[in-house]
This record gives structure tokens, C-alpha cells and sequence, in this order.
């Protein structure tokens, strides 16, 4: 090998068998985080621009049924404010027809519509754990494998009677790549779990807003009142 003129992909594979594979694992790592990354943001943005257009719907004016039949033909219950909406106004019309107590009623529909809240919030988190791991643990992983890399160079320089800068760089440098790996693969993975935390929280914020919003309109709907909505 001509020490003058290494690549970084010739570091790579003339690394330890361990290194290797903790490199491997980071890539891995690397590549799972943007995964869950693109799809995160695809998600969160639907669910965002699909609660804003439902509230505006919902404030227009009108009947609650009226919107619900509208949500159920285009399908556009499914998710976000929609799905709440619907699993709020379902158990609405069940507890009508069974002339429950108005309290019970209220009680009823105020646990189906957190039921539906908690369902749409776990799937809007799902994959913010996996992010938060890789995270926190791609650097010490990184680290372990430069670790050992230099343990592993400098025992081999202790072989040799005469030890020059050109033989100990190479070593050095192929443990110093897991780290840098590591820190790849955390980096995007951190930024991404905080933005998109934050995100979530928004939407939470949002959700129960207008859960409390809907509960006093389907209160008056209980009480003897109209379902509807302000204009």
C-alpha cells in the first residue's frame, strides 16, 4: 500500500473486522433515520394541511351531520381533525337514540373522541423512538469503533522497531471514520426527532383545542339544543 495516496473507501476496507461492522451498522442506522425522516414529514404535513382545511369547513356554517356526511363521502375522516370529528359525532348520534342521561352521554363522547385523539397522536409519533435512539446512541457507537481502531493501531505500531508518521496516520485515520460516521448518522436523526416533536405538539395543541370546541357544541346537541356550528 502507498501510504501517500489512501482514499477513504481503501481506510474503510483495510479497517478491523469490528470497525467494519460498526460502520455497517451506522450506515444502517443512517439510512433507517432518513426513512422514518421522509415518511415523518410527508405524514405530519398531510395531517397538518388536512386539519386546517376541516376546520375551515367546520366553522363555515351548517349542520353537523351535514359535514359529517360530506367527511364520509370524500373519505376525508380518516385522519387528523376528521377522524376525531367522526368518532365524535358517531358515539353523538348513538347516545341520542339511546336517551342516556345527558351527563353520561357528554362523558361518552368526550372518551371516544380522546380514544380517537390518542390513536391519531401515536401514529403521528410512531418512529420519533427510533430517531431519538439513533440519536443518542450512533456517536458512542462511533466511538466504541475508534476506540478499538486505535487500540488496534497502536498495538500493531508496538510491533514494529520503528514507527514514522506515514505508518501510524493510516490507522489513526480509519478508527477516526467511525466516529465521523457516527456523528452522521446522529446529527439528522436529533434535528429531525425535535422538529418533528415539536410538530406533534402543535398538532396535539390543535386537536384538543377544537375537541373542547366540538364538546360544547355537542353539549347544547345533548341538552336539547342544535348541533351546529358558528359561521
Amino acid at each position: 500500500m502507498n501510504n501517500g495516496n489512501i482514499s477513504f473507501f481503501q481506510l474503510v476496507l483495510q479497517a478491523h473486522a469490528l470497525v467494519q461492522c460498526i460502520l455497517f451498522l451506522l450506515i444502517v442506522a443512517s439510512v433507517l433515520s432518513w426513512a422514518v425522516i421522509l415518511a415523518k414529514r410527508g405524514l405530519l404535513a398531510r395531517v397538518q394541511k388536512a386539519s386546517v382545511n376541516f376546520e375551515n369547513r367546520f366553522w363555515s356554517g351548517g349542520t353537523l351531520s351535514d359535514l359529517y356526511e360530506s367527511q364520509r363521502r370524500g373519505r376525508e375522516g380518516d385522519e387528523g381533525l376528521g377522524q376525531i370529528f367522526c368518532a365524535g359525532y358517531e358515539e353523538f348520534t348513538r347516545q341520542q337514540g339511546s336517551r342516556t342521561n345527558p351527563d353520561d352521554a357528554l362523558a361518552a363522547v368526550q372518551r371516544q373522541m380522546r380514544v380517537a385523539q390518542a390513536r391519531e397522536l401515536e401514529r403521528l409519533e410512531g418512529g420519533l423512538s427510533m430517531l431519538a435512539t439513533i440519536g443518542s446512541t450512533s456517536p458512542y457507537v462511533g466511538l466504541f469503533g475508534t476506540v478499538w481502531g486505535i487500540m488496534t493501531a497502536f498495538i500493531a505500531i508496538g510491533n514494529v522497531k520503528q514507527a514514522t508518521l506515514a505508518s501510524v496516520a493510516p490507522g489513526i485515520a480509519e478508527a477516526l471514520i467511525a466516529t465521523a460516521v457516527g456523528l452522521f448518522a446522529a446529527i439528522p436523526a436529533v434535528v429531525a426527532y425535535n422538529f418533528f416533536t415539536s410538530r406533534v405538539e402543535r398538532i396535539e395543541s390543535r386537536f384538543s383545542t377544537f375537541s373542547e370546541e366540538m364538546i360544547g357544541i355537542l353539549e347544547r346537541g345533548l341538552r336539547g339544543g342544535t348541533a351546529s356550528r358558528a359561521g
